[in-house]
Parts: structure tokens; C-alpha cells; sequence
């Protein structure tokens, strides 16, 4: 794109391209995706913040397919034709920009890096981590119990992924500063009005490069040591960036995934007659949100490595693709009867191909998210919205789905 101002046909900025934003997309974005479908097809031309062109990918196969082909759709951002326009206050600057991490490596380098990552993981026993998860939970619910009533989601559904994966990483159960470094987490990766996102961010990373040091020093039954002890024998460096990765892809996306199922428990009949007299309906529940509210909804990105075709539309060398996630778990073409089958896993909420969340990490995200809200219902079972379902509001993001608040009403706990 030589001429920003006079885009050739097959440009996403040529046309009716969709901005990407607004109360619609925050509070009904299937709508919305429905809409976009109905004009553009499986690839729809759309405008990031500051009117910067890109392609949302709305079809199941057509993620898939750019999911599968990292030798056409890569993931070094370096490759994007947009970067001249790109001012330096961008706010999307964090998402795209390079950093040398696991996420934006490719070919050999990114399974190694990757590889290190899997491995770690794999260290994990998820019976244990299912106890810590029960233990982390029970100490939230403890300090909230005795009210009658909470908002969930900063008191519970945020703090207890990000307590669970520090355990994981090895951070000392009694520092003195963990709870600085879970509020950090939040801050960073979810920051609300008056918070410093990018202050929060160099603490957390601060303190992951101490950790890598104090475990390079002194390892343990951890994954932080576990990737030091690899041998790929990464540098610190290398392992700091990817820890952060790590911890901010169980952090976020699980605690949205948390609350958006207690959401649905909580305001959905079919599972309200059912959750008290057993656990089937919990798997159900954490199953149907991935397809239908998947924490991660659209995922930037990947660019063209050469001019080709998608979708019927001709892509250009350098173009940016953003990941409709949510759009693809929805897409009719795999649900013709608009009936989406919460019964089996095969969404994209995990993304795919190389580039998806290494095994066994949806594994451990599942723990985590099962444990929590399962531990919560046996400790509070008269549980109950604390507000009528329609005064819940999304917060005003078009990456991740996730509430602004959950406020819930139940019988003061006796312990």
C-alpha cells in the first residue's frame, strides 16, 4: 500500500470496512459478527483505533486454515505494512508490537521456544494444582464469606488464576509482596479508569526477572526452574519475556472464563435447577462459554507473508489479520441450526496450529477454572445474583469478553 489515502481495491481500508469498537460490539458483538458476515463474507475489511486498516477473520475454516499455514499468515509483527502510519501512542502498541517472546517467533526458533514452555507445563501435577487452587479459593471466599455478599470478579475470579499460576512459577506462598504482584497482574493486563498499565507491567516484570534469578540460584519443583533446567538452556532474558507470556495467558483469559461461567450459572435456567445436585453441569457450563462467550475474542494477529487469497478476498503482502475467535466458535456454517453444541471441544478458543496455547496449558486452565467455580458453589450454595441479569455490563473491549462486575447475594458463611 503505497498511498494510504488512495488504498487499491482488495485493501481492508477500501470501502465499507467496520470500526472495530462501540457499545455494540461491547455489550452484543455476535450481532455485530452476524452483520459483518452478512456484508463481507468470512473476511471483512475493519479499522483498528486510529482508523489503521486490518481484516477480521469470521469464519471457523478461515481461522483455521490461517491458524494451519504460518508460512503464509506469520507471526512476526515486523512484517506489517501499516508501521508508517502507526504513531507512537498507539494504544494497541503493547499487543503488536515486537517483543522478543515466544509469541513472535516462528519456524524453528518458535519451537524451541515454545518446546521449553510444553515441557515446563508438563511438570505440572494437576492433582496438586487442583488442591492449591482449592486452598487459594477457600482463603478468597473466606475473606468475603461472612458478608452475605461480594463482587466476584476482582474478589475472586481475578485473584485466583493469578495466585495459582505464581504457585506454578514457583513465587514463594508467604512473599510479602505477592499481593502487589497479583494487583500488578490485574493492572496490566485489564487496567480499570485511574491505573497505570504500563507502571504495572515493569513491576511484574521486575519481579519475574528476581524470580529467575532466585531460581537460578536456588531451583525447585517449579516451572520457572524447570525451563532454566531445559536444554534448550534459553537465556534469562529469554525466560523472563516467556514467563510473562506464561502467566499473563493463565491470568486473564481464566479469570474471565471463571466469571463468565458463574454468569451463565447464575442467569441461565437450564443450569440452575441442576448445579446444586451435582458437577456435570459445572463441565457443561465451562464448555458452552468457550464456544458462546470465549474469554478471548479476537486475537492480533497475523500478517501475510505474500500476496494471496482468503475468503474470496485478495490479501496483501504485509496485512494484518486479526483472529475472530468468537466469531468462528459461532459461525453457521458449522452450526446450521444455530444451535451450538456445548458438547464437544472443538472451538478455537485455544486458537490452533502451531501458534495455539501449548499442551497442557488448556488442561491447567481448565483446573483452575473448574476448581474455582466448583469450590465456590459448595461453599456458597445459595448463591444468587446481587442485581438484576440485565444491569451486567461487558467491559468496552473487542480482545477479551469479560464483565465489568459480577455482584452475587448468599448466607453468610459460618467459616
Amino acid at each position: 500500500m503505497s498511498d494510504s489515502t488512495t488504498p487499491p481495491p482488495g485493501c481492508p481500508a477500501h470501502g465499507s470496512a467496520v470500526q472495530l469498537g462501540g457499545l455494540e460490539y461491547q455489550q452484543t458483538p455476535s450481532h455485530l459478527y452476524r452483520t459483518m458476515r452478512r456484508d463481507h463474507g468470512a473476511v471483512a475489511p475493519v479499522l483498528l483505533d486510529g482508523d489503521i486498516p486490518a481484516w477480521l477473520v469470521l469464519g471457523y475454516p478461515e481461522v483455521s486454515y490461517v491458524t494451519s499455514h504460518d508460512e503464509l499468515f506469520a507471526r512476526d509483527s515486523r512484517r506489517w505494512n501499516q508501521w508508517p502510519n502507526i504513531p507512537a501512542d498507539w494504544p494497541l502498541l503493547p499487543f503488536v508490537g515486537y517483543q522478543p517472546s515466544v509469541l513472535f517467533t516462528e519456524g524453528a526458533e518458535h519451537q524451541r521456544r515454545s518446546g521449553v514452555i510444553t515441557r515446563a507445563l508438563e511438570g505440572v501435577d494437576q492433582f496438586e494444582l487442583a488442591r492449591e487452587c482449592e486452598s487459594i479459593a477457600e482463603k478468597l471466599i473466606s475473606s468475603f464469606g461472612g458478608s452475605g455478599q461480594a463482587e466476584l470478579m476482582s474478589a475472586y475470579a481475578h485473584a485466583l488464576p493469578a495466585h495459582a499460576v505464581l504457585w506454578m512459577c514457583g513465587v514463594p506462598r508467604g512473599s510479602g509482596d505477592i499481593e502487589q504482584l497479583v494487583d500488578d497482574l490485574r493492572i496490566s493486563l485489564d487496567a480499570g479508569e485511574g491505573d497505570d498499565p504500563v507502571a504495572a507491567y515493569m513491576r511484574v516484570a521486575e519481579r519475574i526477572t528476581q524470580l529467575v534469578k532466585e531460581k537460578r540460584e536456588r531451583p525447585g519443583p517449579d516451572v520457572t526452574s524447570r525451563m532454566l533446567q531445559d536444554q534448550a538452556d534459553l537465556s534469562d532474558e529469554e525466560i523472563v519475556q516467556d514467563l510473562i507470556t506464561v502467566i499473563a495467558a493463565a491470568q486473564q483469559p481464566t479469570a474471565n472464563w471463571i466469571c463468565n461461567t458463574l454468569r451463565l450459572l447464575l442467569t441461565d435456567e437450564r443450569f440452575a435447577v441442576n448445579v446444586s445436585g451435582g458437577r456435570v453441569s459445572v463441565g457443561d457450563a465451562l464448555n458452552e462459554v468457550l464456544w458462546l462467550d470465549t474469554p478471548t475474542q479476537n486475537f492480533i494477529g497475523r500478517w501475510a507473508v505474500r500476496d494471496t487469497q482468503l475468503g474470496g478476498r485478495l490479501i496483501r503482502e504485509g496485512d494484518c489479520l486479526v483472529l475472530g475467535l468468537a466469531a468462528a466458535n459461532t459461525d453457521p456454517q458449522i452450526w446450521p441450526e444455530s444451535h451450538v453444541g456445548a458438547e464437544n471441544s472443538s472451538h478455537l478458543s485455544f486458537s490452533n496450529g502451531e501458534h495455539r496455547c501449548p499442551y497442557p496449558a488448556p488442561l491447567l486452565a481448565d483446573v483452575m477454572a473448574r476448581t474455582a467455580v466448583e469450590t465456590l458453589l459448595e461453599r456458597l450454595p445459595d448463591l444468587v445474583l446481587g442485581v438484576d441479569p440485565s444491569e451486567l455490563t461487558w467491559r468496552p473491549s473487542i480482545w477479551m469478553r469479560g464483565l465489568n462486575s459480577l455482584p452475587v447475594e448468599f448466607t453468610p458463611a459460618l467459616r
